[in-house]
């Protein structure tokens, strides 16, 4: 192990850069480590006035994914990188802010990654990017950790409108299984990789506490709301026709296939992930439902 690496294991980390902090695992993420009031919480932003109104809780850098430059500065001095990007058409991103990190000497790394990785019959783009990814961070040098979570419960308030306004939910292979994760759970276990000791060179499957599948989800909603909500399943021409309104061709072949294996089964192991790395069992999908609720009751604007 190299020094850097010793660094990262033998004292708290005080600078953590923190990359998609916009995100939803970024900003929970962000919020859990500005509440401990122990780190220098840096947010990299190519916009900070935007980023400014969402109330993000640490400090807003200005940098620029496709800028090499902006990445080597933001990261100077930094003790750990959390790596989130979000456009797999752009792989380059990952690419800048890694070579930008092993400029800077960053003493760890831990990348948000897919469970899908691990399942040689995922051959989509998405997946394919995110092996990539993967590869070029253990090949950099760097200290690592991996987290590689399942599907985000939070996919579930894509149906806000329909149960808002119909009371229904929409949802292609209703009774196929998705150990679906809480985002909460990946944030804790980013902040855990993040500052605490024993996670150089881990690896972390994410998943909730088992398999569920969409017409499971939407009962619990109705309970959870005290409303009845009613289940219908539709095509996959349909969610197609759906994805390809705001999404390019090359993506909706990829939530195709990911259906599609999800259909086989390929998504429902659960795995011991949160726990390993947090020390706390995995949400359940009723916990995140109760917390969420309010987002359900109107619809969005």
């Amino acid at each position: 192990m190299n020094a850097a690496g010793s660094r990262a294991v033998q004292g708290p980390l005080r600078r953590i850069v923190l990359a998609g902090a916009t995100g939803t695992v970024g900003r929970l993420t962000a919020a859990r480590l500005a509440a401990t009031g122990t780190y220098d919480v840096a947010l990299l932003t190519r916009d900070p006035g935007k980023a400014a109104a969402l109330g993000l809780p640490g400090r807003l850098v200005r940098a620029e994914f496709a800028s090499p430059a902006t990445l080597r500065t933001a990261l100077r001095g930094a003790d750990a990188l959390l790596l989130i990007t979000n456009d797999p058409l752009r792989p380059e991103h990952d690419a800048n802010l890694l070579d930008a990190a092993a400029a800077a000497g960053t003493p760890h790394v831990v990348k948000l990654s897919a469970q899908a990785v691990t399942d040689p019959d995922a051959d989509d783009v998405i997946t394919r990017w995110q092996r990539a990814s993967e590869e070029r961070l253990r090949a950099s040098g760097l200290p690592w950790t991996l987290l590689r979570p399942r599907s985000f419960m939070t996919h579930a308030l894509a149906w806000r409108d329909d149960i808002a306004r119909h009371g229904v939910v929409r949802a292609v292979h209703g009774d196929s299984l998705n150990a679906a994760v809480d985002p909460a759970d990946i944030a804790d276990a980013a902040v855990h990789a993040l500052t605490g000791s024993g996670h150089l060179g881990r690896t972390y499957a994410l998943t909730g506490p088992r398999a569920i599948s969409a017409r499971e989800k939407t009962a619990i909603l109705s309970e959870v709301l005290g409303r009845p909500l009613v289940f219908e399943e539709i095509s996959l021409d349909r969610a197609r026709e759906e994805w390809r309104r705001r999404l390019p061709e090359v993506l909706v072949e990829a939530l195709t296939l990911s259906a599609e294996r999800q259909h086989r089964g390929a998504k429902a192991a659960v795995a011991s992930g949160v726990l390993d790395a947090t020390g706390h069992a995995p949400r359940p999908f009723r916990t995140w439902a109760t917390e969420q609720a309010p987002a359900f009751t109107h619809a969005p604007a």
